[in-house]
This record gives structure tokens, C-alpha cells and sequence, in this order.
């Protein structure tokens, strides 16, 4: 889901736009400046700078070890960078205490306390913070409304579903109203079908209170279906920052293509470069394709050419349509998932292609089979460039 033409007007985030990143009037409202952390030797995040806007649901993906986690806990003033700068809404927090942050994390296990209710959870932070007992029912009220839990407030944790503990931890974290609210890993503990659907709660209640949320994530399509943009990062660096459709159908590089979904490799020269463009002839095929491309790439450069599988299509006839880069192949594996199949394709040079192809119909039989000879053809905008 694209969430980017949403517009958030309350008084958490003025006239959020959709793309403030893109306007150089607008300030950022999260500033991470050359920030660095080590744990004796070992460097976990590594001069990353980073703005982030008022109203974002801004994701940070990398696998384990990245150093994502570390980065929240820093934003949360659990952890003290060895150096650098974090200012949000224009003030230095840097050396601030978590309490006095305008900020609040909900982790990955949820740390709902099991001897209270579901209102009682909720309403912690606020009692502790010593907020009057009529304000208290009325936030509570409201928060237990917001995360559709109004006629489970007096149940346990031990009486409740994941998605429901999940929504107890959220209402717990946002009813102070931080400015920012920083989430480690949200959906992990909940199985696949109630994820997908907490993830569209989690939008629809971000959109409705205009907070700005960032989530620490290993999961590529949760990132892709809850961010604004996204910062992919590996070995304690941003390798590429965008909008989910710039970093998955413009990968900067290998890493975040191969990360960043699946994507089907083939090894390529340049035969020739001009502004714009490249021309490339694939592996041992033969095959000559003209690329779009940024750079300046020299003639007998070996480079990388990757295309995502569902932008493939297989059939047993030969493509006749000159925009399309063909090739042919054996069906060596495939796999039916109802809505759509799976088809893994020997090409002539040896390698394994993966083809993912929609079921537009209805039928008892599948298109292709194991041992089919079968051409594979993609438009040729549909080719990244990619290097090391």
C-alpha cells in the first residue's frame, strides 16, 4: 500500500503533504546527524544521518545485526551515541534521559504487565505520571476506543489474542501522546493472516493521529506495506533511503536488490553507453538489450542486469513483440499457490530463473509443467542496472 497522497491535519502534524522529503521549504522533524555507536571494537552504527518528517510512518529494514535496533534505542535515549547529534522538533536530545524525551518505544514482546487489566495497562503511564484521575478515564476511554478493544477493558493479558495484546502495548505507548513513537519490530509474535491485518490497523491509526511513527523491521513486505519511505541498512550504514517503489523497483546496488524481495540476476557487457542509456549483451545468450541508466558505464564493463519475477512472463510460444527481451528455457520446479504459480526455469546457459505468474483463471489445470521447453520474456524497462 502506498500511503504517501494520505494528508494529515491535527495537532500532532500540520498539513502533512505526502512528500515533504521532495519540498526544500519544509524542516525536518527527526534529525539524525553523523551519528555513530561502538561497543569496544565493533562498530554497530556507522555515520548514518538520516531526516525524518513530521507525520512519517518511517520504516528501518536490515536483516539481524544491522544495527537497526541499536539506532531505535538511541532515538529512545536507551542507549548513548559515541557521537553524533539526534534533535527532534528542533531541539538536541542527544543527552537526554528517555523521560524527558518527547518519545516512546513499544518493543517487539509487547511487556504488557499480566497481573493488570487491559485498562490498567493502558492507563500506566499516565497514573505514574501522576495526571488526574478524570483525565485518566477519559484518555483511556478514548485510546480504548481508537484500538477497538472498548469491551475488553477489564480482561487479563492471559485472556487476550496476539493481535489484541498487540493493540494493548500500542494504546499503552500512544496515550501519553508522544511526539514520536518508536516501534521494534511490532508484528513479529503474530502469525501471517493477523499481520497483514494489523498492518492495515496500524496505518489507519497512525493516519488518524498524525504521529510520527518509525518501525524497525526485518521483514521486507511490512516495510513495504506500512512505510512512507524506507532506510535499508546493513553493517551499521544506509545502503539506499526512498518510497517503497524507488528502493524495490530501483535498487541502488546488488545488496539491496537481492535483500529487497526476489530478483533474478544475469551477467552482462556493455556494448556501448550513451545519456540515458546503456546497451548490454546477456551471458552467453547473445541476447542484446538498451537499458535506461544514469550513470556513464565503459564499453566491455561487466556488470548486472536484474528483473523481478512477476515482471517476467512464460508461455510455450515465442514473444513476437520487439520491445521484449526473450529467452528460452526448461521448467525445472514449479509451484501452485491458488492466486498465483510458481515457475523455476533452466535458461539455456545454465541458470535458474524465477518466474512468477498471476492465475488470472480459473482452472484445474496448470499452464505449463515440469519438463516444458517454455520462452521467457520481459519488457526491456522493466531491466535494473546493478553493480557490486
Amino acid at each position: 500500500m502506498n500511503v504517501e497522497s494520505k494528508q494529515h491535519t491535527n495537532e500532532n502534524s500540520a498539513a502533512w503533504t505526502g512528500a515533504p522529503w521532495k519540498d526544500p521549504s519544509q524542516s525536518p522533524f527527526i534529525e539524525i546527524q553523523s551519528l555513530h555507536k561502538r561497543f569496544g571494537d565493533f562498530t554497530a552504527v556507522d555515520n548514518i544521518s538520516l531526516d525524518i518528517y513530521r507525520g512519517e510512518l518511517f520504516a528501518i529494514l536490515g536483516g539481524s545485526g544491522c544495527g537497526k535496533s541499536t539506532l531505535l534505542r538511541m532515538l529512545a535515549g536507551l542507549e548513548a551515541p559515541s557521537a553524533g547529534r539526534i534533535l527532534i522538533d528542533g531541539v538536541d536530545v542527544t543527552e537526554l534521559p528517555p523521560y524527558d524525551r518527547p518519545v516512546n518505544m513499544m518493543f517487539q514482546s509487547y511487556a504488557v504487565f499480566p497481573h493488570m487489566t487491559v485498562e490498567k495497562n493502558i492507563a500506566y503511564g499516565l497514573r505514574k505520571s501522576r495526571v488526574a484521575p478524570a483525565e485518566i478515564e477519559s484518555r483511556v476511554r478514548e485510546m480504548l476506543e481508537l484500538v477497538q478493544l472498548t469491551n475488553l477493558e477489564q480482561r487479563k493479558p492471559n485472556q487476550l489474542s496476539g493481535g489484541q495484546l498487540q493493540r494493548v502495548a500500542l494504546a499503552r505507548a500512544l496515550i501519553k501522546r508522544p511526539k514520536v513513537l518508536l516501534l521494534d519490530e511490532p508484528l513479529a509474535a503474530l502469525d501471517k493472516k493477523l499481520r497483514e491485518q494489523t498492518q492495515f490497523e496500524l496505518m489507519n491509526l497512525q493516519d488518524q493521529l498524525g504521529t510520527t511513527f518509525v518501525v524497525v523491521t526485518h521483514d521486507q513486505e511490512e516495510a513495504m506495506t506500512l512505510a512512507t519511505r524506507i532506510a535499508v541498512m546493513d553493517e551499521g550504514r544506509f545502503i539506499q533511503i526512498g518510497t517503497p517503489s524507488e528502493v524495490y523497483e530501483y535498487p541502488r546496488n546488488f545488496f539491496v536488490a537481492d535483500f529487497f524481495g526476489n530478483i533474478n540476476i544475469f551477467d552482462a557487457t556493455v556494448i556501448s553507453s550513451e545519456p540515458g542509456f546503456i546497451a548490454v549483451e546477456l551471458g552467453a545468450s547473445g541476447t542484446r538489450i538498451r537499458i535506461q541508466h544514469g550513470g556513464v558505464i565503459d564499453a566491455g564493463a561487466a556488470v548486472m542486469i536484474g528483473v523481478r519475477p512477476e515482471k517476467l512472463l512464460i508461455s510455450k510460444d515465442k514473444p513476437t513483440d520487439d520491445r521484449y527481451t526473450v529467452t528460452r528455457g526448461v521448467v525445472e520446479d514449479l509451484a501452485y499457490y491458488g492466486n498465483r504459480s510458481i515457475y523455476r526455469v533452466r535458461s539455456q546457459e545454465g541458470r535458474i530463473i524465477q518466474v512468477s505468474a498471476q492465475n488470472s483463471q480459473r482452472s484445474v489445470e496448470l499452464a505449463m509443467e515440469w519438463d516444458d521447453e517454455v520462452y521467457l520474456s520481459w519488457d526491456s524497462s522493466s531491466s535494473v542496472v546493478l553493480q557490486k
